[in-house]
């Protein structure tokens, strides 16, 4: 999938898109259920830290409580990936969120 010029190799901006209809809790499960699947694989992990903070652009005027939401998450997901990739993968997290 490619997405604002991005090719992402997950469904997560689609997985988010949809979640965003139903509200904040759907937008929690969704990234709650899209961590656990895949913290351990650095290319999902990279593209969920990249999909979250997209989000949080979309909606800082629109929708504060989605805003803040995913400002959450990114912060979760992004500090984890800080934490705990190594390497070619934080070498690889780092060039694609620059």
């Amino acid at each position: 999938m490619e997405w604002n010029g991005r090719e992402f190799i997950s469904t997560f901006p689609s997985d988010f898109a949809i979640a965003n209809s139903f509200g904040e809790a759907a937008v929690r499960d969704t990234y709650k259920r899209a961590f656990n699947e895949w913290k351990t694989d650095y290319k999902m992990l990279t593209d969920l830290v990249i999909t979250l903070n997209w989000y949080i652009w979309v909606f800082h005027e629109k929708d504060d409580v989605l805003a803040r939401t995913y400002n959450e998450l990114w912060m979760e997901a992004d500090k984890y990936a800080l934490s705990n990739l190594k390497g070619e993968a934080l070498s690889y997290f780092y060039r694609e969120t620059d």
